[in-house]
């Protein structure tokens, strides 16, 4: 295999890393070559990204992992779009998903679905990808479904320091459950600018 082709994967593999990278031993493993020949193939990728100015990534080496990581010298533009994005928007499923795991939590799907009475797999997966729910564990149950809980992240987007800080239900009940947290959540929906 052409060594264009080895970076062309290595490119693809450190972007399917992510923050957390990946090791030499990692990208050896999956190209299937010794270390050094892995070690050859990240200095010459590394070595085209900086001397090429057209390309806004570099890679880095932190704590053993090796990763990509946008240039320094664009660091301004990128603040400023951060200050200048939009809101995130939340569909009123996904605040309705997360409001019932937020006061139900842990929770199963299909209890989700039970209190909505529709389906929440997109909902549920929206609230995953932006960080606000997490899987916490299984259910000990026939079929072990997995259960859902809020994030840390959760708590920073609503504002709150724990889950205490959520308004008490009136009553179990859970229609009377339904609307004391849709005010809840369309409370903040006002006050982040949430878009529906």
């Amino acid at each position: 295999m052409e060594l264009i082709h080895w970076k062309s994967i290595l490119e693809s593999l450190l972007f399917a890393a992510g923050d957390e990278g990946l090791t030499l031993k990692q990208i050896a493993d999956v190209l299937e070559i010794e270390e050094f020949e892995a070690m050859d193939i990240v200095n010459d990728l590394k070595q085209e990204y900086e001397n090429n100015e057209q390309r806004g990534l570099q890679i880095i080496e932190w704590a053993h992992t090796f990763q990509l990581a946008t240039k320094k010298e664009n660091a301004p533009y990128l603040k400023k779009m951060v200050e200048t994005a939009r809101p995130q928007s939340l569909s009123q499923a996904a605040l309705e998903t997360l409001a019932i795991v937020a006061y139900k939590q842990p929770i199963t799907k299909v209890e989700i679905e039970e209190i909505r009475g529709v389906q929440t797999e997109r909902p549920i997966q929206t609230l995953i990808s932006k960080g606000l729910i997490k899987e916490v564990g299984r259910k000990e149950s026939p079929g072990r479904p997995i259960l859902y809980g809020t994030t840390n992240e959760f708590l920073d987007y609503f504002g709150l320091k724990d889950l205490n800080e959520l308004p008490p239900l009136r009553q179990p009940e859970e229609e009377e459950y339904q609307q004391d947290a849709d005010l809840f959540f369309e409370k903040f929906q006002e006050t982040l600018q949430i878009e529906e």
